[in-house]
């Protein structure tokens, strides 16, 4: 019988996330028909939901655009999409679905843009809590507790996780994901480099990001175009730097600020990644799937990012050579065990679209379907929702079963900075680590910087 794994982590303000998959299957994973039994998550749903909604009943004929942020066709979640959006329109002939797809940071900046407008599309993605309350206070999102209370969906959802997307007893959005970061890291060009064994502290890490550049290898994957990317990897450094946890939590109470030592702390150790040529040539003009595609060409030693990246990765040329390491100590300080937490993108519907019923049908159906498919897609790492199946026997890797076990040690963390300030802090956030990326400077003045950015939009 196959072993379950319990994940949990805590998430601030969020409660208690969970994760039950198994991770340990039975011996006879060899026969395929086994494994596929095996495989397949406990509670399943038709290809399509039993629309009660008018216009999908009447076969009037309907289009709704769907804006999302998985342009890279051959990702497993790409994949789900494409695969859900097919069946939907297969069972409602009457219904289009056109797809607005794009990276994260344009599709952050349209989605501003149609805000200003009122034009936001039927069905978009947006990040949690901070970012996503200006849309709510503003009225441009739809509330989903009709969705999520039809058919137990909600109670498919991790616990606790909803409350990032919900204001005022209200949810607005179902999320794609429940992540952590993590540093991936290819085994062979370590070993090429002469590294046995990943970093445990940052002073390791620099000493192998100097053995990587030696041999002429990347250490480490970004794509500092999209802005998020440097600030992931920072974050993970004050986390450290901070002790554990609740630096922006302290700034936010008044307990801290921007120029608390820990925060320069950070800024300088950021910064000397950077002068020790971690990243790669000309980081900001490089988007994030072109940094994704470093590591997954092993173009790149190593990858800071969230466990969303798993399933690709494991799909990808590499695959086959990558493990992955908690993000080490700082100065001595922090719990490995403490990680940055990723509650995923969301799905949003526009408060003034003329197809509400239809869009509310189609996205019951797409997350009811959701964790199957990703599960059969061998994307099951970073789920937003709960399923059970057999890891082992569905064919996933090592990486993978390893990745959800870090998941089994996670005992805290923080937010993201974006999805902790508001927008406008967050901005002159993400531009000012941007920045270190093309030019040093004194961290005691990137704290105040940081510093006046919050003074101004508190």
């Amino acid at each position: 019988m196959a072993n379950k794994l319990k994940v949990m982590s805590t998430v601030a303000a969020a409660g208690v996330l969970t994760l039950s998959l198994a991770a340990c299957g039975s011996n006879n994973n060899n026969n395929e028909n086994n494994a596929n039994n095996a495989a397949s998550p406990s509670a399943t749903t038709p290809a399509a939901s039993s629309p009660a909604a008018s216009q999908v009943n009447n076969g009037e004929k309907v289009t709704i655009t769907f804006q999302n942020i998985y342009p890279d066709e051959t990702t497993p979640t790409a994949k789900t999409m494409h695969a859900l959006v097919k069946q939907y329109e297969d069972a409602h002939p009457n219904v289009t679905i056109e797809l607005d797809t794009l990276n994260t940071d344009q599709q952050k900046q349209k989605l501003k843009t149609q805000a200003a407008a009122k034009t936001i599309p039927d069905i978009t993605m947006v990040n949690p809590s901070a970012q996503m309350k200006p849309f709510v206070d503003a009225g441009l999102f739809a509330p989903l507790n009709d969705v999520i209370e039809k058919d137990g969906l909600k109670d498919t959802y991790q616990g606790g996780l909803l409350d990032s997307y919900s204001f005022d007893g209200k949810v607005y959005a179902l999320p794609d994901g429940n992540n952590i970061e993590v540093v991936y890291y290819n085994k062979d060009l370590f070993a090429q480099a002469g590294i046995a064994n990943p970093p445990a502290t940052f002073d390791e890490l620099l000493a192998d990001v100097a053995a990587l550049k030696a041999k002429g290898i990347t250490p480490i994957a970004i794509g500092e175009k999209d802005t998020w990317t440097g600030s992931f990897l920072f974050m993970n450094i004050l986390l450290r730097t901070n002790g554990g946890p609740g630096f922006l939590a302290d700034v936010l109470a008044g307990k801290k600020t921007f120029e608390d030592p820990a925060f320069v702390e950070a800024v300088d150790a950021f910064q000397k990644l950077v002068k020790a040529g971690a990243f790669p040539e000309g980081a900001t003009s490089i988007d994030y799937n072109a940094g994704t595609n470093l590591f997954k060409t092993g173009k790149a030693a190593m990858y800071v990012i969230g466990t969303w990246e798993t399933g690709a990765i494991d799909a990808s040329s590499v695959g086959k050579s990558v493990a992955a390491f908690q993000f080490p100590t700082v100065n001595g300080k922090g719990d490995i065990n403490q990680f940055m937490l990723a509650p995923g993108t969301a799905y949003a519907l526009s408060a003034n679209s003329k197809h509400l019923d239809v869009a509310k049908d189609f996205l019951h159906f797409y997350t009811t379907n959701f964790p199957k498919m990703q599960f059969d897609n061998k994307n099951a790492v970073g789920l937003p929702q709960k399923v059970d199946g057999d890891l082992k026997a569905a064919g996933y890797s090592d990486l993978a079963i390893s990745v959800m076990d870090l998941f089994s040690k996670v005992s805290g963390g923080d937010l993201a900075f974006d999805n902790t300030m508001k927008p406008a802090i967050a901005q002159v956030h993400l531009n000012s680590l941007q920045n270190l990326f093309v030019q040093s400077v004194d961290s005691t003045a990137v704290a105040k910087e940081h510093q006046a950015a919050y003074d101004a939009n508190k």
